[in-house]
């Protein structure tokens, strides 16, 4: 099955106070990690972003690059709300294949085998699922998993109309569960105390 990847490297990492897609992980800037990740699961793998100048010369000629552009408001003097949502339907526009892995670039415990194996059995999700996704108790987990490309018009539609929820938006829709065999592999660094107790446990392991 021929597969793309968008990986999401557009936050501002406010809650980090510094670029999470340069934090070094044993050495690798997790961007980079994550895309080496996203390499070995699919054909094509392209970042979405706004600065890529920045992470240009972390990653190889073979990903694409796709600028992420904020949505004006109607009267074009601001910018609306914007969110990984946004960046995901502007990549989307881009994809050629059925079926696209979409991930954050703040998840620096991936395991590629379980990647690939999810990407082995998406031929068996049922065909009326636009995704397939992790599920907890909080909801869909909606940067670590497969979407139809089919679903760029509604999520366009969901987005015109002001939404810019994943887990709103998904609701409205059927979405076929994924097995997660290590709940710690969807670990992200989302601030300081994250990136903390990810390294405090990687050095007692």
């Amino acid at each position: 099955m021929h597969l793309s990847s968008i990986i999401l490297a557009g936050g501002k990492s406010s809650r980090m106070g510094r670029d999470k897609a340069l934090i070094p992980i044993q050495g690798v800037p997790l961007l980079q990690l994550v895309c080496r990740i996203a390499q070995s699961c699919a054909d094509t793998v392209c970042v979405v972003t706004p600065w890529q100048e920045r992470y240009q010369h972390l990653l190889p000629s073979t990903v694409q690059f796709i600028k992420e552009v904020p949505l004006s408001s109607e009267t074009g003097n601001q910018s609306l709300p914007h969110g990984p949502i946004i960046g995901f339907a502007q990549a989307l526009e881009s994809v050629q294949t059925d079926w696209v892995l979409l991930l954050a670039c703040d998840l620096p415990k991936l395991r590629v085998e379980v990647l690939q194996e999810w990407a082995a059995a998406l031929d068996s999700v049922e065909d009326k699922a636009i995704a397939a996704l992790v599920h907890h108790k909080k909801g869909w987990e909606p940067l670590c998993g497969f979407y139809r490309r089919r679903c760029l018009p509604s999520l366009k539609e969901y987005i015109h109309q002001g939404g810019r929820s994943f887990q709103e938006w998904l609701k409205q829709h059927p979405v076929q569960a994924l097995p997660l065999p290590d709940p710690e592999m969807l670990f992200n660094c989302n601030t300081q105390e994250d990136l903390f107790r990810f390294q405090s446990r990687d050095q007692i392991q």
